[in-house]
């Protein structure tokens, strides 16, 4: 057998000949991934026709940026793609939180209650809706009153939901990716029953969904189940890791009109607004997202395949449905653990020769390690990783711009584990 990865590598014969056994015990699993993406490459060319996508959206813009027709015209791309009547795209969103906060902002006005039915939000968010110390400006100190309702055994409990949701209820919010939490990502197929509920006792609230690492993973969004807003970053799946930076925020056009003037400013809104780089990215990202999303999830089944096999923790299993791109995997110590991460570095096409240590990273509780080799700092949609340093202790490996490069990943990190001892073929 050709082991190409072997020799221009260095990856033992033991550790390629093991992920390609396994490799071949996932062929359905791949195919039920190849009909997912299928499905989202559909709409989302549809969605370029329809808008008749040109050259001269491309362009940049200064200044205000009134009538800017790649910016406008994107947002419209986007809305169809992602199922929603409107979107806001804009590269001066700094990441997700960014855009989550941007949306509760201009959902939310003071004595608003927001109820989270996934229990508490990501680390990031504590901050913003004022769960941790006392930020300016975060939704608690505007007044915002703030309830959850925590998953049992990583089910929304709708006893619980039934129980807590009142008429006034302005904000009713999901989480669908896991986070630090240890528990699979929720489908929208899932979150269908909970948001039939609350239209039931709440139906003037704001369904919201932080739909971060989820988008393209199945056939539909959220909002195709009835949510007013989905929110994401596009250094994740829907920047098909081409979009250098930015957010999106897609959903129904009553809770965009509101949210546009925290955007910018009351009484302007979407209307200005430029941006003085060229818009192909943001469009052929989304073009490659589809494709690019369903790489970076054959990659994590195969990280969960191969790690499974050597006696390791995993969730999902390989065989789970999927609703995001993350994989997460349990070690038995924190040397191991930091182990993995540094493999996964050592498999990046940029500062492959970096080795990462656990820091106090903004925004978290304690210390993290994370591999990021990435084109664009911080993707989460390039192959990387990133982990706690807490019992018990758990990497949360994403991405792979291509499933080749996944692949890598996981010989690398199987050869550095099996040299310490962390597991056995």
């Amino acid at each position: 057998m050709n082991r190409i990865e072997s020799e221009l590598l260095g990856i033992s014969a033991r550790a390629y000949d093991y992920v390609k056994g396994c490799e071949k015990e996932l062929s359905e699993i791949f195919a039920g991934i190849d009909t997912i993406e299928a499905a989202g490459q559909a709409r989302v060319l549809a969605a370029f026709q329809h808008e008749g996508v040109a050259l001269r959206h491309f362009a940049p813009t200064t200044g205000y940026g009134y009538d800017d027709i790649g910016r406008d015209g994107l947002d419209r791309v986007f809305a169809e793609a992602m199922e929603a009547e409107d979107a806001l795209v804009r590269p001066q969103i700094t990441s997700g939180t960014h855009a989550i906060f941007i949306a509760l902002s201009g959902l939310l006005e003071p004595g608003d209650t927001m109820l989270s039915l996934t229990g508490k939000p990501y680390d990031t968010l504590e901050k913003a809706i004022g769960l941790e110390g006392n930020e300016y400006n975060s939704l608690a100190r505007m007044g915002v009153k703030y309830a959850q309702i925590d998953l049992v055994d990583g089910h929304i409990d709708l006893d619980g939901a039934k129980k807590a949701l009142f008429p006034e209820v302005k904000v009713v919010y999901f989480q669908r990716s896991r986070g630090y939490s240890w528990r699979n990502a929720l489908t929208p197929e899932e979150m269908l029953p909970a948001f039939e509920l609350a239209r039931s006792i709440a139906p003037n609230a704001f369904i919201v969904v932080d739909n971060c690492y989820g988008g393209f993973t199945r056939c539909h969004e959220p909002t195709y189940y009835g949510a007013d807003i989905i929110i994401g970053s596009l250094i994740k799946n829907l920047g098909g890791g081409i979009a250098p930076t930015g957010g999106y925020i897609a959903g129904t056009k009553r809770a965009i009109e509101r949210i546009e003037m925290k955007l910018t400013v009351p009484g302007m809104g979407r209307e200005v607004g430029s941006y003085a780089g060229s818009y192909a990215p943001f469009y052929q990202g989304l073009f490659m997202a589809p494709h690019v999303t369903a790489q970076a999830v054959k990659s994590a089944v195969l990280f969960a395949r191969v790690f499974e096999k050597a006696g390791m923790v995993s969730m999902p299993s390989s065989t789970d449905p999927r609703s995001d791109i993350v994989q997460s995997l349990r070690f038995k110590s924190a040397d191991a653990l930091i182990s993995f991460c540094r493999s996964i570095q050592k498999a990046a096409p940029v500062d492959s020769f970096v080795q990462p240590e656990p820091w106090d990273m903004p925004g978290y509780t304690s210390k993290v390690i994370m591999a990021a080799g990435a084109f664009v700092q911080g993707s989460s949609i390039e192959l990387s990783a990133d982990a706690p340093i807490v019992e018990p202790y758990t990497a949360y490996v994403q991405g792979g711009l291509t499933y080749a490069h996944g692949r890598i990943g996981v010989m690398y990190a199987l050869d550095d584990l099996i040299n310490i001892g962390e597991i056995a073929i």
